[in-house]
């Protein structure tokens, strides 16, 4: 996935300058690997399942991204 948003920056800055913003954007968001890139884990969706009655929902969503960023599953 970072090899193909590397290709997705260079051609970015190639482009014009509005699109160089974009590009130091996503570069930066590669860099400091932002939370909207990593993927959940298994053990935090069957932490939400077993937690909420309806897993595919936004607040089953929330709470196993905040458990999995405290490092609690």
């Amino acid at each position: 996935m970072k090899q193909k948003l590397g290709k997705i920056v260079k051609e970015l800055k190639k482009a014009s300058k509005t699109h160089a913003g974009q590009a130091n954007k996503i570069e930066s968001m590669i860099s400091k690997k932002s939370p909207a890139l990593l993927k959940l884990s298994a053990s935090c969706k069957a932490a939400a399942r077993r937690k909420f009655k309806v897993y595919p929902s936004a607040y089953a969503n929330i709470w196993a991204s905040k458990t999995q960023k405290k490092g609690k599953c």
